[in-house]
């Protein structure tokens, strides 16, 4: 090198080794540009593109097998249809993907997502999405805005791990939301969650019919119940008996349940319990750290937890809202365990 440099100096003096030097840096910035350019080629082409999982309730995507981001895509369409709200009882609700609650989305820490929200072409509002999970104006609503027949995306990173609401954010937001416009995404930790033998998706939500209780036949929504939080249905999974008889949940003796459970609203709070069950362990709005042993969990509107337990003892177990007077508006749930008795946990000894 000192050999080189001697020898340009030599031979064409201090001037043009300077200039020889300018080009020799100029190769080496092209040389590190080039360098920096095909890192980053490297590093995009290493994400992972892939679509989303999405369950109907009470059924969750299965746990993620990568530990890695990726790019992931999701597709919503929002829609305004009849359907059953109670036995006998019809409602137009408005709801993403035709069910309430929506479906549930499961991503990782770190991902980056795409998603894209299409408005039927037979509704009759503009919609969007806030979800809760996203840090940006309006938790993606201000991106999302759809009017009917048109569609929207957002992309954002999800940054931090927990269970989120998403939900309707079109002015007045409180009816998108009565009217069943809402969901949970979950996004797992970078490392995912504990492994368990069961996993169900539930929501609670109130709904505001102009008849009362129990009447029959379509019943339109009622703002004025709405405004005055006095909902005529408390329900789960956005329907009196979604969740028993042929619909209530399964499980067997010996098995680890994980419930992931949010409130919709547009007004209530739920007290979350399972009769006949302690959580061993609570998330209380999908904190990172959890709770031990906890009869009830309260659970706002807008916010969600996540309950894990053991099924010890065969049965049927009621998941209740212990603002206990609502089990007869409809919020309330079966699980039923099959296998061995457990005399040395529980029998009737008289």
């Amino acid at each position: 090198m000192l050999y080189t440099l001697r020898r340009h100096i030599g031979d064409k003096g201090q001037s043009g080794f300077f200039q020889t030097l300018g080009s020799w840096s100029r190769l080496s910035l092209a040389a590190a540009a080039l360098a920096v350019s095909a890192a980053c080629v490297g590093a995009s082409a290493s994400v992972a593109q892939v679509d989303a999982g999405l369950t109907v309730a009470p059924a969750v995507p299965p746990p993620l097998a990568r530990n890695t981001p990726a790019t992931v895509a999701i597709k919503l369409e929002a829609s305004e249809k009849r359907g059953q709200l109670a036995p006998g009882v019809e409602y137009e609700f408005w709801w993403f993907d035709s069910t309430v609650p929506g479906p549930m989305i499961r991503v990782r820490e770190g991902d980056t997502i795409e998603l894209t929200l299409k408005n039927g072409a037979e509704s009759k509002h503009v919609h969007n999405i806030d979800l809760h999970a996203v840090t940006g104006p309006g938790g993606g609503a201000a991106s999302t805005n759809a009017a009917p027949g048109q569609e929207a995306a957002l992309r954002f990173k999800a940054l931090n791990p927990g269970l989120y609401i998403y939900h309707c954010a079109v002015p007045s937001v409180p009816d998108h939301i009565a009217n069943g416009m809402y969901g949970l995404i979950l996004v797992e930790p970078k490392n995912g969650l504990p492994k368990v033998d069961k996993e169900f998706y539930v929501v609670q939500g109130d709904f505001y019919t102009q008849g009362k209780l129990g009447d029959k036949g379509f019943q339109p929504y009622s703002r004025e119940k709405m405004l005055a939080e006095q909902p005529e249905y408390v329900v789960f999974n956005g329907a009196v008996g979604s969740l028993t008889g042929d619909k209530a949940l399964k499980a067997r003796v010996g098995d680890t349940i994980r419930i992931y459970f949010g409130v919709g609203g547009p007004n209530l709070v739920s007290s979350f319990h399972v009769i006949g069950e302690i959580f061993d362990k609570v998330y209380p709005e999908a904190a990172t750290e959890a709770l031990h042993n906890v009869q009830t969990t309260l659970v706002p509107a807008g916010g969600a937890s996540i309950v894990e337990f053991k099924a010890d003892v065969p049965g049927t177990y009621l998941l209740v809202d212990h603002s206990i007077a609502r089990i007869e508006r409809g919020a309330v749930g079966l699980l039923i365990v099959e296998g061995a008795e457990a005399p040395d946990i529980y029998q009737k000894i008289k």
